[in-house]
């Protein structure tokens, strides 16, 4: 298959492996484990935060700090497609008993004037607006990168007004390499943020959740809690630390390779608009005479392409290390075919 489903189908390399076959392990619940110790230190480090945790998956960082942050009742101001609106389960109603304030904003990056908009005076008819979180970089706007000022003004404004508020970091490496701004400057003035390892990375399993050392001690009973707490994750963890070594000055490549996806779509009949590439997503909106986008990603699974149903007649592609030039070729030849 040509897959480009998403970044989080990649599968670790072998040296990636290796690198956790001799690695020294211990608890984790202890901290004793070397490399989860390391790992998690160094992210707080490049996210300019006192401390971090190793989580099983980014979604689990998201609900943690979402838990972390409010109490049942609050309400969170976030854009409409956030990845904790659209793709994790109901979570912060399921877990935390917030409300959600989605802003219809452009490319997913909410304005200052919408945010203060957003924030409710306080009363005891309504809910106490009470987190901000923001996605660098925007999922479903095509991994559109958050200018860092502009992502530095939105967190100040709801700081001042009394917000907590939370970085979902996804693809935030992506973010720094396309535009050479440190990940901690794009964290600048948020409360915790996290990195995703089984994306672009291409770890097998893994996230870094950072904040305050008090964030973390109140992340850690939630990671109990929830189950997420584990043992010997040395065997996890040194292959995050591989992939910080070793994956991230490559996702220039993804981000080349999509480009040119992107640029030759532009070029289909079938076609009407591709969104700006900034990283390493794709989204095509299909033309209304043809078939719609689940329609279209069937026949595309029958041509080997795999592709993400992101609206009715939109469709998603997303490089990574698993997929190349041959790879697009297939892709590109699959939609011509569709007219």
């Amino acid at each position: 298959m040509h897959d480009f489903y998403s970044d989080t189908q990649t599968r670790p390399t072998r040296a990636m492996r290796e690198a956790a076959l001799d690695v020294p392990l211990g608890d984790e619940r202890h901290d004793a484990d070397p490399c989860t110790t390391a790992l998690c230190e160094r992210v707080a480090d490049m996210l300019g935060m006192e401390a971090a945790l190793f989580l099983p998956s980014g979604t689990m960082c998201n609900e943690i700090a979402i838990a972390v942050h409010c109490r049942p009742g609050d309400e969170v101001i976030c854009g409409r497609e956030s990845h904790i609106i659209f793709a994790e389960s109901g979570g912060p109603a399921a877990l935390a008993g917030v409300m959600m304030h989605p802003l219809d904003a452009p490319r997913g990056m909410m304005t200052v004037a919408q945010v203060e908009d957003a924030i409710r005076p306080r009363s005891a008819h309504a809910p106490r607006s009470r987190l901000m979180v923001a996605e660098q970089t925007v999922n479903l706007a095509g991994g559109a990168v958050w200018p860092a000022e502009a992502l530095r003004t939105v967190a100040e404004t709801a700081r001042k007004a009394g917000l907590a508020t939370h970085l979902d970091g996804a693809r935030l490496l992506n973010a720094q390499v396309a535009t050479g701004v440190a990940a901690r400057d794009y964290a600048q003035g948020f409360d915790s943020a996290w990195i995703a390892f089984t994306k672009g990375l291409g770890c097998p399993v893994g996230a870094v959740l950072a904040g305050s050392r008090g964030f973390i001690e109140e992340a850690w009973l939630l990671k109990r809690r929830w189950g997420g707490a584990m043992r010997q994750t040395g065997v996890l963890t040194a292959m995050c630390l591989y992939a910080l070594d070793h994956h991230v000055e490559r996702l220039a490549d993804d981000h080349a390779l999509a480009q040119s996806i992107g640029a030759r779509l532009a070029e289909l009949p079938g076609v009407a608009a591709v969104l700006p590439v900034d990283t390493n997503i794709v989204i095509a909106d299909l033309a209304e005479d043809g078939p719609d986008a689940r329609a279209l990603a069937q026949r595309l699974r029958s041509d080997g392409v795999t592709a993400t149903v992101v609206g009715r007649r939109r469709l998603r592609f997303v490089t990574h290390l698993d997929v190349g030039p041959e790879d697009a070729d297939a892709l590109i030849a699959a939609m011509a075919k569709q007219g």
